[in-house]
């Protein structure tokens, strides 16, 4: 009778799990049916040159790009020089040393002559004790924050408070820019000047690309496993699940390592919130409901060009570390706004996007774990036959790996940064590896962040960073992690 019982609760949960990964699946089919009509609009609109001159307006929107750098002597002097280097006339840059226990800023020191202007900040800024504000003697617009460390939310909101510039642009210190990147991201506040208040770009793996100067010569497909399974994540998260997202003007979250938002508008939800490790998702959500609140009408949009590039996690630890952490704070920015989620005064925002992104990357990873033990489980037992087992196998590798090529073919369709067809062929292939293991190991990463957020673990981690100019430089063990949540569909 008990083994009865069982059996039947066995067939029947995985039954459920089976649905509710179909459910799933079907949102991130229709997110990437949808990514092909934005993208196409969007290659459309590059192919065609604008009726007026847009860069000699004189109206461009000033731009102060913020860096916020603990411990980054590795790569910081290169991540400014590719900043210092943009087209974009209208910038500043601010560089944020958040209480580094490295050379981060005598690294600065050395390469751009700083001279210290203030003892303290000129005014308060809501953040850690400022111990002093530099500029640069051999460079125009380029300011140092020396600050108590605080995190990246408390550098961030550091920046904010000392620039006068109407848009700021975040960007971590391990990342580099386009030199066209900040053409690309303002065009949104460019053709809606009063309603766009953040707009985000396509972010690229720079691990094994050919990198000069601060500046990616030569994008290039990594043939170590981990990076190249990530190099899949993101063409599939940014090219087919953003543009999806965009095209129903649900987009929640601009990357962390690079976005330009309304300096006012953020100053208006208080900056970034220094209690959380996904600011970024954190920060959009709470632009979301500041301007559905106000009845504002507003654009929160992405761009699709390759216009940054950031080191990943170079081995298995690093990447669980990060990922649990971008898991774990996801289920507290949907815990802190639940009174959001299925609410019709928040729009589609409420209705749509927030129920189907909680039930995609919240819910959607324990199903999955659920399944990969009960269905197994069923099948020795003799409780499930071949066919179903066969069935839900093939479900899983078979769906993921055409949404991993779907990613593929956007890249290679429209912007062409991978044209080698020996590149195109590893990307394929990884397409394939990582729906059989990687994903799963994903999976029970997911699950471990959940039982961390159950415990109310905060904890950041580290995780090793190679300077961008010398791939034979010793690691450096010591650094802040980024925290942004670059992968928010998995499919």
């Amino acid at each position: 009778m008990l083994r009865e019982l069982f059996a039947t609760l066995l067939v029947s949960s995985a039954l459920v799990v089976l649905v509710l990964y179909i459910v799933i699946n079907g949102y991130y089919l229709l997110i990437h049916v949808l990514s092909l009509f934005q993208l196409r609009d969007e290659y459309r609109t590059r192919q065609s040159d604008p009726a007026y001159g847009t860069y000699e307006s004189p109206f461009l929107p000033g731009i102060a790009v913020i860096v916020p750098a603990y411990n980054e002597e590795a790569t910081i002097v290169d991540s400014v020089r590719s900043l210092l280097d943009q087209s974009y006339p209208e910038r500043s840059v601010i560089v944020v040393n958040d209480g580094s226990e490295d050379a981060t800023l005598d690294r600065l020191r050395e390469a751009y002559d700083l001279e210290k202007i203030h003892d303290r900040a000129p005014w308060d800024l809501p953040c850690e004790q400022v111990h002093g504000v530099y500029h640069s003697v051999s460079v125009d617009d380029l300011l140092v924050i020396d600050k108590e460390n605080g995190g990246k939310s408390d550098a961030l909101n550091a920046g904010i408070g000392l620039t006068e510039q109407p848009l700021f642009c975040s960007i971590d210190a391990d990342s580099l820019i386009d030199r066209d990147g900040l053409w690309h991201v303002v065009r949104p506040f460019l053709a809606h000047p009063s309603e766009t208040v953040a707009s985000g770009g396509v972010v690229r793996v720079a691990n094994d690309c050919e990198i000069e100067g601060g500046q990616v010569l030569e994008a290039n497909v990594s043939e170590r496993s981990l990076i190249g399974l990530q190099e899949i994540e993101y063409l599939r998260a940014f090219y087919s699940g953003r543009l999806g997202l965009d095209r129903l003007r649900s987009l929640l979250v601009i990357s962390g390592t690079f976005g330009l938002f309304e300096t006012e508008a953020v100053r208006e939800i208080d900056g970034y919130a220094t209690d959380i490790v996904t600011e970024d998702l954190d920060l959009v959500v709470r632009l979301h409901r500041q301007m559905l609140e106000n009845d504002r009408p507003y654009r929160v949009e992405f761009v699709p060009e390759p216009v940054v590039w950031t080191q990943v996690p170079e081995t298995l630890a690093d990447l669980s570390t990060q990922r649990r952490r971008w898991y774990r704070g996801l289920l507290e920015v949907f815990a802190r706004n639940r009174d959001m989620i299925g609410n019709p005064n928040y729009g589609v925002v409420g209705t749509v996007a927030m129920p189907l992104y909680l039930l995609s990357e919240g819910i959607g990873p324990l199903i999955e774990t659920y399944g990969y033990v009960v269905v197994p489980v069923a099948f020795a037992l003799g409780m499930v036959n071949l066919e179903f087992f066969a069935f839900f196998l093939l479900v899983i590798v078979g769906f993921g790996v055409f949404l991993s090529w779907f990613g593929v073919f956007s890249e290679v369709w429209s912007y062409r940064r991978y044209d080698d067809p020996r590149e195109i062929a590893i990307l394929l292939g990884n397409a394939v590896i990582e729906n059989v293991g990687y994903r799963q190991w994903k999976a029970f990463v997911s699950t471990r962040g959940f039982l961390e957020f159950l415990r109310n673990d905060t904890s950041w981690g580290a995780i090793e960073r190679q300077s961008f100019s010398d791939e034979t430089a010793e690691p450096n063990p010591n650094v802040e992690p980024d925290v942004d949540a670059d992968i928010d569909v998995e499919g």
